[in-house]
């Protein structure tokens, strides 16, 4: 085996946490509506900051464009929303938030209990993949066919985008695995906090989806208005 038995025991408590977080720490709490909601707007804030914070992994020293946003930052304005750091962070962050809370309570009817990666490793695994490449390919679809940017090119656009998901979900594998080895590195206090067990592993995620799906890195996978922000455009 990989570890002793007490990393393993100490994996099966941090997992149980992760369990916990993010959809599914409301999961088995959320009976009512109301509570479902609770839970999907905090998925939703989660997964926004992740996203966020995922761009100074890809792009360490170049700007962004967050549309209308940027006036506060000193920032020119090109476009308000459609086709901006923001549009992406909103967009994906909102149908992740659903995806993941459906494919939650898929799986763990299919289980019969709550899902949780100590005790159904494998089933944690395929939902990762399943709510991201749905989560994700439900935003592409959305983008291609609402934002104006793409007029004349709405399919082509949808199509290309798909296959950059699937390229991009292929390597968030590892996401069900932070917490633990976390937990290991810096103790199960700091793994079973909000930022241990649901945004750190979100952002990794978000930022090798995002990087190798759309291979956007550094000065690669800026846009138009991004490489004049970052002075590397002719115009």
């Amino acid at each position: 085996m990989l570890f002793t038995k007490a990393s393993s025991s100490l994996f099966a408590k941090t997992f149980a946490r992760r369990a916990m977080s993010t959809s599914a720490e409301a999961a088995s709490e959320a009976s009512s509506s109301s509570g479902l909601a609770t839970a999907v707007g905090t998925t939703f804030v989660t997964y926004m900051t992740a996203d966020y914070l995922s761009n100074f992994i890809q792009h360490p020293t170049q700007m962004m464009d967050y549309g209308f946003f940027n006036k506060f930052i000193g920032r020119e304005v090109d476009q308000a929303f459609w086709g901006t750091r923001t549009e992406h962070i909103v967009g994906v962050a909102a149908a992740l938030a659903v995806t993941d809370h459906a494919s939650q309570n898929i799986f763990s009817k299919y289980l019969g209990r709550p899902l949780c990666f100590a005790k159904s490793p494998a089933a944690f695994v395929a939902h990762t993949f399943f709510f991201i490449f749905t989560g994700v390919l439900g935003y592409c679809a959305a983008d291609a066919a609402l934002n104006p940017l793409h007029e004349g090119k709405r399919m082509e656009t949808f199509k290309s985008d798909a296959y950059s998901t699937y390229i991009g979900t292929c390597t968030a594998w590892f996401e069900p695995y932070v917490p633990g080895t976390l937990a290991l590195a810096a103790g199960p206090a700091i793994a079973g906090t909000w930022a241990g067990s649901a945004l750190l592993p979100a952002t990794l995620a978000y930022s090798t989806v995002k990087g190798v799906g759309w291979y956007d890195w550094g000065d690669a996978g800026l846009s138009d208005h991004e490489k004049r922000l970052n002075g590397l455009s002719n115009e």
